[in-house]
């Protein structure tokens, strides 16, 4: 099986999984799958409301970098996690600077 189809495979298999958990948690366990585990260490889900979820990004450059990838993580994070992801907040961690 090629590697594309295998991945798709184990995030939906992710999503089935996480059904049963509330929205921020179902996006905070499917965060590294969808920008993976290298960015995640830079990133964190911290809420989720009304289609927006709130990620805390450890400064400027991660917060530009995530930016760039928006559209792309808001559409992996609803097909992984099964929540319906309309805008990303980029929030940073307390003591970090722009």
């Amino acid at each position: 099986m090629p590697l594309d189809k295998m991945r798709d495979l184990l995030k939906a298999s992710l999503g089935r999984t996480l059904q049963s958990l509330p929205a921020e948690d179902r996006l905070a366990m499917a965060w590294p799958v969808v920008c993976g585990r290298a960015m995640a260490e830079h990133g964190a889900i911290i809420g989720y409301a009304d289609g927006i979820a709130r990620v805390q990004v450890t400064g400027g450059a991660w917060r530009q970098q995530f930016q760039a990838m928006q559209n792309q993580l808001a559409s992996e994070l609803t097909r992984v996690a099964g929540v319906n992801v309309t805008a990303i907040h980029w929030e940073f961690k307390r003591n970090d600077k722009a």
